[in-house]
């Protein structure tokens, strides 16, 4: 604070010290009782110098009580009658005993005793009462004074902490910005990564068999067509989630990205359909979501994250991935029982990433996936046989899966570990023993938390 702003008065302390100057000089005024001396000028000019110096009372404390002890004093040795402005050293010595270090408080009670009792001296009381006066006044405006200032630290002290708590929410807020940055990254990695690993080995083999056979380029450029349709279909599964849910939009647009007219996910003019001519009868049979779940009607309700994936898709994710000539096992073992939305969404993009790796970085012609439900955790396994001894594997090399460079950005590895470290789970990704590559995640389950229910009948299958 500046010397100008600390001598800046503030408007409630002026507007009390104008208050005691104008009730002084109005009572000396209209009252001056016998043997006293005459209200005159001097009288004036001191009642004026006692009681205006407490409008800069919050700024110098101490120098407002000694200027108002001594102009005080100077009153009643003048000879004027001391009942008038007998309460403003009073209230300088409040504000010295709630702002001053201890030392400046004890010299100024002792200065207000000091002029209490000399009030008291040239009021001719009887010294019982002049010294009782003299002790009680200091001891009010002490106590009046301790209160401030134990107000004034509570005071301070909620100021602290709203500045604190404004900073943790601004923290909080950065982080709640940099947490769903880092899920829309890993929502965009895992969804499109494989869908377009596909486009660009199915277009690399095109390339690479464009003139030696027409017919696995028509297949493999077939092949890219579809996989793009559901790099489209899943994000706009994605947007579903990401999007803040209008419950007007429902109205607008008929049942919520339903199958409705007007639905966005259905077949129309501007959208996205099979390809016609010679690709067409050469398309593999790639299974794609035709329809998407409901937005629940309840705007407050939490992101549907199992709009996106769960446990029950890894076959058909398996079944995709046979275009690229990866063969998948996949088997689901243990007592089946629903799971929360988010640790299925977790097993499905880990299972989803590591095949995708399998595709992208190895030439393994066969994966094996494995879904166990155990009582308090769910472990799922990816394992790859790694690259095939030419001499003991008749099947063709896997150079046209090769024709296509495909690099990764290492991201995949760092998003499964983020998935399972979310759910509290574990993740081990390390080359097997025997050769080929492993992913084994465990995500912890509470036990008996959820219903179950047995596998049904020919749940397990093996692609290929």
């Amino acid at each position: 604070m500046s010397a100008l702003q600390a001598l800046r008065p503030r408007p409630a302390p002026v507007a009390l010290a104008v208050g005691f100057a104008v009730a002084g000089c109005l009572i000396g005024t209209f009252y001056h009782p016998e043997p006293w001396r005459a209200f005159d000028l001097w009288a004036y000019l001191l009642t004026l110098l006692i009681a205006l110096p407490l409008g800069l009372r919050e700024e110098w404390a101490f120098g407002v009580l000694v200027v108002t002890a001594a102009g005080f004093a100077g009153y009643l040795l003048l000879g004027y009658q001391p009942s008038l402005n007998f309460w403003c050293p009073a209230v300088a010595c409040v504000f010295v005993t709630a702002r001053e270090r201890r030392g400046r408080v004890t010299c100024g009670v002792v200065l207000l005793a000091a002029v209490i009792a000399l009030s008291g001296v040239r009021g001719r009381l009887p010294w019982p009462v002049t010294v009782v006066q003299a002790l009680v006044v200091p001891a009010v405006a002490c106590a009046f004074g301790l209160a401030q200032r134990r107000l004034g630290r509570r005071h301070a002290e909620l100021r602290r902490l709203t500045l604190l708590l404004d900073e943790q929410q601004r923290q909080e807020a950065r982080r709640a910005v940099l947490d769903e940055r880092f899920r829309i990254a890993r929502e965009l990695h895992d969804t499109i990564s494989q869908h377009m690993t596909i486009v660009t080995l199915q277009t690399g083999l095109a390339q690479y068999t464009f003139h030696s056979d027409p017919a696995a380029a028509h297949q493999a450029l077939g092949v890219a067509a579809t996989a793009g349709r559901q790099t489209l279909d899943e994000l706009r599964r994605l947007l579903v989630v990401l999007r803040t849910y209008d419950p007007g939009d429902a109205a607008r647009t008929g049942s919520a990205y339903g199958t409705g007219s007007g639905s966005p996910y259905t077949e129309g003019p501007g959208s996205t359909s099979a390809p016609e001519g010679p690709y067409a009868p050469t398309v593999p049979s790639i299974p794609t979501v035709s329809s998407v779940p409901t937005v629940p009607s309840d705007p407050s309700a939490p992101n549907p994250d199992d709009l996106l994936a769960d446990i029950d898709r890894i076959p058909a994710l398996a079944e995709r991935l046979e275009a690229t000539g990866l063969r998948v096992a996949v088997r689901f073992t243990g007592r089946r029982r629903p799971l929360p939305p988010g640790v299925e969404l977790c097993a499905y993009r880990v299972v989803q990433e590591a095949l995708t790796n399998v595709v992208k970085h190895s030439a393994a012609h066969a994966a094996d996936v494995t879904v166990d439900y155990l009582d308090r955790e769910l472990c799922v396994t990816v394992l790859d046989e790694g690259t095939p001894d030419p001499a003991q594997d008749p099947s063709p090399p896997a150079a046209p899966r090769r024709a296509a460079d495909v690099r990764g950005s290492g991201h995949g590895l760092i998003g499964m570990r983020e998935r399972a470290k979310i759910r509290h789970g574990s993740l081990i990704a390390a080359p097997r023993p025997g050769g080929g590559f492993q992913v084994c995640l465990r995500l912890p389950l509470e036990a008996d938390a959820f219903p179950g229910k047995d596998v049904p009948p020919g749940r397990d299958r093996t692609s290929g």
